[in-house]
C-alpha cells in the first residue's frame, strides 16, 4: 500500500470519530442537559465494599457507582448520628472511592447498622449482622486460612489424585463412563461458579455493570483459552500429549472454581459468618476429593511423569489458599466477580475439549447409556456431596 493511499484509509477510519466527538462536546456545551438537571435531582449510587472492624472503630469502604458525584454529609451507626473522618474527601466523584472511618465501640458478636445520609437526603443503610473484629494479615491468621485452604482444597484433590491406579486397570468402556462423570462434575461446578459470580454482581457499583463483567470475564476466557488449546494441540503433535494438555486444562478450570470457593472462606471467616467446625471441613474434602477424579480421568491410558501430577494438583488446589487471603484481608466485590467469571468461562471451555475429545476417539456412538449414566452420576455425585456444605 503506497504511503497516499495507507494515509487515506487512516482519515477514513477516524473521520467518524472526530465527528462523534465533536457532536458529544456539543450536546455537553448546548444540549438539553441543564433542563433535567433543574428539574429532577442528582441520581445517587453508593456502595458499600467493605466494612473492617477494628478495636474501638468501624471502616466503611465506599464506591460511588453512579452518573454523579455524591456527597456524604452524616453517618449514622445503629441510628445515632457519629463522629466520623473520610478520606480521600466528603465528595466522591463518579467511579471514585472514599474510606470513612468512624470511632465506635462496637461489641463484638452484635450487628452493627450502618446508614450513610448524603446531601440531598438520600439514605444508604448496610448492617454487619456479626460484629467480629477483621483479620490482619499477621502471622496467625496468614497461617490459618492457608491452612483451611489446605484442607479444604489441596489435599481433596490430591487424594482424588489416588484413584489412577484404578482407572488405569478399566477397559475402554469404563474409562469413557468415568470420561463422562468428569463431563458432569466440570457442568455442576460450572453452573455453580457461575452461580456465584451473578449473585456477586449485586455488591459491584452500579456503572461498572456488573452483569457486563460477567459476561465478558466467562465469554473472554472460553474464546481465549480456545485459541490456545487450538495452538497447543499443533504444537503437542500426538494423542497422548493432548490429553496431558487437557488434564492441565481440567486442573486449571477447577483450580479457578476453587479460588472462587476460597474467596467465599476468606470473606465468610472476616465477618464472623463461618463455622470452622470438624463437620465443614469433612464436607468440604467430600465434595472437593471428586475433583482429583476428573483430573487424572484423560490421562488415565498413558502414562505420564509424576512430576505431572504434583504440579497439577498445585494448580487446582492451591488457589484455594490465595482465595481464602484474598477474601479475609482484602476483599472486592469487582475482584471477586471477575475471578468467578474467568472461573466459570474456564470450566466451560474444558466441557468443550473434553466432549470433543471424547468425540474424536468414540469407536461407537458418543451418546451411549454408559456415558450418560457417568455424566448423570457426575452431577449427582457433586450434588450429594454438596449437601454437606451448604
Amino acid at each position: 500500500m503506497m504511503p497516499s493511499e495507507r494515509r487515506r484509509v487512516v482519515l477514513y477510519g477516524v473521520a467518524p470519530l472526530a465527528l462523534l466527538a465533536a457532536f458529544v462536546v456539543l450536546f455537553l456545551r448546548y444540549g438539553p442537559l441543564g433542563v433535567f438537571e433543574a428539574a429532577f435531582p442528582p441520581v445517587e449510587r453508593l456502595t458499600v465494599e467493605r466494612v473492617v472492624l477494628r478495636d474501638g472503630e468501624v471502616v466503611v469502604h465506599v464506591a460511588n457507582g453512579g452518573p454523579a458525584p455524591v456527597t456524604v454529609a452524616q453517618v449514622l451507626v445503629d441510628d445515632a448520628y457519629w463522629q466520623h473522618t473520610m478520606a480521600p474527601d466528603r465528595t466522591i466523584p463518579r467511579l471514585g472511592r472514599a474510606v470513612i472511618t468512624i470511632p465506635y465501640p462496637w461489641v463484638e458478636g452484635e450487628p452493627v447498622a450502618l446508614k450513610l445520609l448524603t446531601s440531598t437526603g438520600l439514605v444508604i443503610a448496610h448492617e454487619v449482622p456479626v460484629a467480629v473484629a477483621s483479620p490482619v494479615p499477621d502471622a496467625r491468621y496468614v497461617a490459618t486460612l492457608a491452612l483451611l485452604g489446605l484442607y479444604v482444597g489441596v489435599i481433596p484433590v490430591f487424594v482424588g489424585l489416588l484413584w489412577l491406579p484404578f482407572l488405569r486397570r478399566l477397559g475402554r468402556r469404563w474409562t469413557n463412563f468415568f470420561l463422562s462423570l468428569t463431563g458432569g462434575l466440570l457442568v455442576f461446578l460450572g453452573v455453580d461458579t457461575l452461580e456465584e459470580a451473578l449473585e456477586l454482581r449485586a455488591g459491584v457499583p452500579e456503572a461498572l455493570q456488573g452483569t457486563a463483567l460477567v459476561a465478558v470475564g466467562v465469554l473472554g476466557t472460553l474464546l481465549g483459552l480456545t485459541l490456545v488449546v487450538r495452538r497447543t494441540a499443533r504444537a503437542a503433535g500426538s494423542d497422548a500429549a493432548g490429553r496431558l494438555a487437557l488434564a492441565y486444562l481440567i486442573a486449571l478450570g477447577i483450580g479457578l472454581h476453587n479460588l472462587g470457593e476460597g474467596l467465599a472462606i476468606g470473606a465468610a471467616y472476616a465477618v464472623g459468618e463461618i463455622v470452622l467446625g470438624t463437620f465443614l471441613v469433612l464436607g468440604f474434602m467430600l465434595h472437593n476429593t471428586t475433583e482429583g477424579l476428573g483430573i487424572v480421568a484423560p490421562v488415565a491410558r498413558d502414562r505420564p511423569a509424576g512430576t505431572h501430577f504434583l504440579w497439577m494438583g498445585l494448580l487446582a488446589g492451591a488457589p484455594t489458599i490465595l482465595g481464602a487471603w484474598f477474601g479475609g484481608f482484602v476483599y472486592s466485590p469487582v475482584a471477586a466477580t471477575v475471578f468467578l467469571a474467568i472461573g466459570a468461562g474456564a470450566i466451560f471451555q474444558v466441557v468443550y475439549e473434553l466432549g470433543r475429545m471424547m468425540a474424536q476417539h468414540a469407536q461407537d456412538e458418543l451418546m451411549t447409556a454408559t456415558n450418560v449414566a457417568g455424566f448423570v452420576m457426575g452431577l449427582a455425585v457433586m450434588y450429594l456431596t454438596g449437601l454437606f456444605v451448604a
